[in-house]
């Protein structure tokens, strides 16, 4: 199964696999119901999630139902705990919006709720994120995970971001790291090779490789970061019970 996975993920475009995921894995969904592991956002629990990764298949990673992985159930947590998130009405942009989240999101914040990408076919708006098409002061929160790394300008779509939010709002932008992890963000322009990419960067449609400076370069967008180890604040049975990632820390920006 996992290498099934592994390369369909290689294989189908992102776009093509947001309308044929969902239907596929249902079945996978009511093989696997058990009470191992449940996914906080659907609250439906498995034996096991699935196996989830482009190279190296990551064990117990995603949920057929509502197709969060690790990362997603980390974010959903600290939306609830940390956060106005699920407490208040937001105007709210989603770039890249993850289909785990698409329905609980317009459920909570309604007509605010705005989604914007470039290609996927289940955003309301297309998108660039180098020129977000709002007003600046728009949005009250935004949300940007596993986009910077494929963009031309990262700090150009961060600054953008920063823009279009309005004074005191705040955004979650992740990137994905790979170990070991550099001190400083390498990125060469003349590597286009997509298997040379994907030896020097970690997946061939990256244009960048993140460094522990990544905080700093989301500073020179404009933001105030906080670097937030949320997933150690939890006990280890929730870690376990919700299959979290290790590490991942959560870069709250804001813009004061």
């Amino acid at each position: 199964m996992k290498y099934l996975i592994s390369l369909i993920l290689r294989k189908v475009p992102r776009k093509y696999l947001q309308l044929i995921n969902r239907p596929l894995l249902k079945i996978a969904g009511l093989l696997l119901r058990g009470n191992k592991v449940t996914c906080p956002i659907i609250n439906r629990s498995y034996r096991k999630f699935l196996p989830y990764g482009r190279v190296h298949p990551r064990p117990n990673a995603l949920c057929p139902d509502s197709l969060s992985l690790e990362r997603h159930r980390l974010l959903w947590l600290f939306l609830k705990d940390k956060t106005n998130f699920f407490s208040e009405s937001l105007h709210f942009l989603h770039i890249a919006p993850e289909q785990c989240f698409m329905k609980p999101f317009e459920k909570q914040h309604q007509k605010g709720y705005i989604t914007a990408d470039l290609e996927s076919p289940l955003a309301k708006v297309k998108m660039d994120v180098h020129k977000i098409p709002f007003e600046e002061n728009t949005f009250d929160v935004a949300m940007c995970n596993h986009v910077m790394e494929h963009v031309e300008n990262d700090i150009q779509a961060m600054g953008e971001i920063y823009r279009t939010l309005k004074p005191g709002g705040w955004a979650i932008i992740q990137i994905p790291f790979f170990n070991p992890v550099p001190e400083t963000t390498f990125e060469d322009r003349s590597i286009t090779d997509p298997k040379e990419r994907e030896k020097v960067y970690g997946q061939d449609d990256h244009v960048r490789l993140y460094g522990k400076d990544y905080p700093d370069r989301l500073r020179k967008a404009g933001f105030k970061v906080t670097e937030d180890d949320y997933v150690h604040t939890l006990s280890e049975d929730d870690v376990v019970r919700y299959a979290l990632p290790g590490n991942e820390v959560i870069y709250f920006c804001e813009k004061i």
